[in-house]
């Protein structure tokens, strides 16, 4: 420890949704949802892949609801600025990563197959998109996603690294992840993804957030650059 991540690229997309929806779907961490608005709360769906890191090469999809520090019942945009990121799914393409986010971290994350595309692929993406990807678990299909390409970001702007905790639960125990993150490349725009769900149990769980529709905003990062603490339980 710390876990390096020396390169990873992400396409990622956040959505306003259901409060008390998203509430009852993390309820079982006992953490409370960030209302950045009245009735309202931040879901960020996203697809990294891991290029370069001390767990090796892999894929990983994540659906983050955006919490309150324990403890905490504030409400509106500034406290959404002291929000983090509760890890709600984390499906891997990987077994060891699989085993070490489990172990170390108590993330939440399972094996799952995994399709990507990209502009210049044979196969590529179609209609305007740049990137897009599908993910099923046990055969079944959980959630698809395609990228437009946003606006490109100075890097003056997104370099710096941010420092700030995950959340995770995991066999009864809520634990917290210092990390430290470094994006270059970074690309954003309003809207710009449509998201497909499928018949698994997952794709259930994010329809009752009101998905699929309009994004707030998605983005892309070409490089990622990621350092990993312990995790601390908190409850």
């Amino acid at each position: 420890m710390p876990v390096q991540i020396r390169r990873a690229t992400q396409h990622m997309a956040m959505f306003s949704v259901d409060a008390d929806a998203a509430q009852r779907m993390i309820d079982y961490s006992g953490l409370q949802v960030c209302r950045y608005r009245r009735g309202r709360a931040m879901v960020i769906l996203m697809l990294m892949h891991y290029v370069d890191g001390d767990l090796g090469p892999y894929l990983e999809y994540g659906t983050n609801v955006m919490v309150n520090p324990p403890g905490s019942n504030a409400s509106g945009l500034r406290a959404l600025g002291d929000a983090a990121a509760f890890i709600h799914h984390l499906p891997v393409d990987g077994a060891f990563t699989m085993e070490a986010g489990r172990r170390i971290w108590g993330y939440p994350k399972v094996l799952a197959d995994f399709t990507v595309r990209e502009a210049d692929d044979t196969a590529g993406v179609r209609d305007g998109h740049s990137f897009g990807f599908d993910m099923s678990i046990d055969g079944r299909h959980a959630v698809g996603m395609e990228f437009r390409k946003g606006l490109a970001v100075p890097a003056a702007f997104t370099s710096k690294p941010q420092v700030h905790p995950t959340y995770s639960h995991l066999d009864g125990v809520t634990r917290e992840t210092a990390g430290e993150m470094r994006l270059t490349g970074v690309r954003y725009r309003p809207g710009g993804v449509s998201v497909r769900l499928g018949a698994h149990p997952m794709g259930r769980e994010l329809a009752a957030l009101g998905l699929p529709k309009r994004a707030l905003f998605s983005g892309s990062a070409e490089n990622v650059q990621m350092t990993f603490g312990d995790a601390k339980e908190i409850a």
